[in-house]
């Protein structure tokens, strides 16, 4: 095997030239939708694209914002230091996507929402929806300037890809097209980058296994190095990776990215049917395998490339999320023009997540606070309103990314957070559709329980590291690198762990040694246990939608058109919950106050506008 430990090549102009093709077109999107749409000024066609969007793109566009720079880097140098098993999140995924386009899906879409929030407004009241798009809104700008952030520094570091100029292109092209082209700017984009993302993988794929000597020599080499031990028969919740965390933590994990999400939803209910959105959700499944499935390719290629000299440990790359682009670079760097076409792959994830993060982040701010305190709001103006939102969280996205430069460590937290946010979150709304027993207290005490849980878990998890053992890095080898490495650095090594194992607080070889895609289950599992337990003890929703004399209902329902309306939509309703929960006695969907006290729930507000 040749000597790997060589420094490899840095950015050429042909690779700029690529790189900067991507920025062209992305932002040429969005100038063609300010055009074409100019005569639709309103908040709807520019939030949800006038719900006339097909199923095709909006597939294409969930794929690519979903599948980050932080999958195109990452995953790859997962496999390459802990094998295959990665590949068992596409069971995961399958998972996932069957029940938000079956469970979900129908709920949110046949309810004529914007905001997924609103409807937390309608079951609960206004404080749950409040408390619940302030969560979404935090954990969001954190996950989105970390996102950002973290592959240009590790591209920064190998390639010499400048730094502050990707960062700072990505959040001005981002916050360009979102605020001229709306979401049909960010849908079509994110399609056309889903394909810059399938190329640039192919073309890692095919070169690197002609270089590695084929696809019969990676397939040995992977076996023999124990990358190919996929289902490992271990049983332990305190693993990083084994079958059962990744396919049933991560079911739990994407289903609070996907099921209850405003970035996901925004986009299925931007589609013309509700059969075009659930076809946009099974399409986008595809979509993910195929992602999935080059990710784990190309980091058992990198293996077998390395197999004899790893960069990592022979100190040619400094984090193993470098080991991506390191490998890039020296099978690609003598080609003109390629090594920037796979940073233009890496970033077409990065601009298709930061571009949904934009736009469901204004769409949920409008929704939910400026057109609550603005009723009568024109459409030229609201549409405006929509715009200066996008380019809010544009700068506040792009000021994240900067500000994780200064963070050290808490970028690893701040990434947890998205996990650590979407279970407690994805048992609320759980709470609202399959359990209509349900009450208020219930609600806000399991978020908090939920919230509580998941926080203490990932954060105990960030103080106490779990040892290497439980991590379980498979072997890497310098046997074929030009250099011998010292006795001392191992020796420092071994110091340390032991150190750091005798002096562990007791619950960090237990409770914070879960591994990390058990921290939704985690916080999914309070909210909802917690949600009945208290709903039992204070007495279920005594005052529902199903058993409310029509008389005090008319009192909100101000006409015979909307009053029929609303029945059709509870009738609906009340079916979706006799579908899921026929043990279940069925106290209704929507809770208000007593009739006879003169007052009515404020979440009908919000109905009123959408019947």
């Amino acid at each position: 095997m040749e000597d790997k430990s060589h420094t490899v090549g840095t950015f050429q102009v042909g690779d700029y030239a690529v790189f900067a093709a991507l920025f062209v077109v992305s932002s040429g999107i969005g100038v063609f939708f300010a055009i074409k749409e100019r005569k639709k000024a309103s908040s709807k066609e520019f939030l949800v694209g006038g719900r006339q969007m097909s199923c095709g793109p909006v597939a294409l566009s969930l794929t690519a914002s979903f599948m980050s720079a932080v999958t195109v880097i990452g995953a790859p140098s997962d496999v390459y230091r802990y094998g295959a098993s990665y590949v068992i999140f596409g069971v995961a995924y399958t998972f996932v996507v069957f029940l938000t386009a079956e469970l979900f899906l129908p709920v949110f879409y046949r309810s004529g929402i914007t905001s997924t929030y609103e409807y937390l407004e309608l079951r609960f009241c206004k404080l749950v929806r409040v408390a619940a798009t302030l969560i979404y809104i935090i954990q969001t700008i954190l996950y989105t300037g970390v996102v950002v952030y973290a592959p240009a520094l590790a591209l920064n570091q190998v390639t010499g890809f400048d730094l502050w100029g990707s960062i700072f292109a990505t959040g001005i092209v981002c916050t360009f097209y979102c605020t001229l082209g709306g979401l049909k700017a960010v849908v079509w984009t994110d399609a056309f980058q889903m394909v810059v993302m399938v190329v640039g993988f192919l073309t890692v794929l095919i070169q690197g296994a002609s270089r590695a000597g084929g696809i019969e020599s990676v397939w040995s080499t992977a076996h023999t190095g124990g990358r190919m031990d996929v289902f490992e028969n271990v049983n332990t919740d305190t693993l990083r990776h084994t079958f059962w965390t990744l396919s049933v933590g991560g079911t739990f994990t994407w289903l609070g990215i996907y099921g209850v999400n405003q970035s996901t939803i925004q986009r299925c209910i931007s589609c013309k049917t509700e059969g075009h959105a659930r076809w946009a959700l099974y399409l986008n499944l595809l979509g993910l395998w195929i992602i999935l499935f080059c990710a784990v390719v190309s980091g058992l290629i990198m293996y077998t490339f390395y197999s004899r000299c790893d960069p990592w440990s022979a100190g040619s790359v400094s984090a193993p999320d470098q080991l991506m682009p390191y490998f890039v670079m020296e099978i690609l760097g003598a080609f003109p023009g390629l090594p920037g076409l796979f940073v233009a792959c890496a970033f077409s994830g990065t601009l298709s997540t930061v571009a949904a993060s934009i736009n469901a982040l204004a769409t949920v701010t409008y929704e939910d606070f400026v057109s609550q305190c603005y009723r009568d709001l024109s459409n030229r103006a609201a549409n405006w309103i929509s715009k200066a939102l996008c380019v809010v969280f544009g700068v506040a996205c792009t000021t994240m990314a900067v500000a994780a430069s200064y963070m050290g460590g808490i970028v690893q937290a701040a990434l947890s957070i998205h996990g650590m946010c979407g279970g407690p979150m994805l048992g609320l709304f759980s709470l609202g559709i399959l359990f209509p027993v349900t009450n208020l207290k219930g609600a806000v005490g399991g978020l908090i329980v939920g919230i509580t849980l998941s926080f203490w878990v990932g954060v105990g998890a960030f103080i106490y590291p779990a040892p290497s053992n439980n991590t379980r890095p498979l072997e890497l080898s310098t046997a074929g690198c030009n250099f011998n490495l010292t006795a001392d650095g191992s020796n420092q090594t071994s110091v340390s762990v032991s150190a750091l194992t005798s002096d562990r607080y007791w619950l960090a070889d237990s409770w914070y040694s879960m591994s990390y895609l058990y921290y939704s289950a985690v916080g999914f599992i309070g909210t909802v246990a917690a949600g009945l337990l208290i709903t039992l003890l204070t007495g279920e929703s005594n005052i529902s939608l199903a058993h409310t004399d029509s008389n005090k209902t008319l009192r909100v329902i101000d006409s015979p058109a909307r009053w029929q309306k609303f029945k059709k939509r509870v009738t609906w309703m009340r079916g979706i919950q006799s579908d899921f929960l026929s043990p279940f006695p069925h106290s209704g969907c929507i809770q208000f106050l007593k009739g006879g006290q003169g007052s009515t729930n404020n979440s009908f507000s919000s109905l009123n506008r959408s019947l």
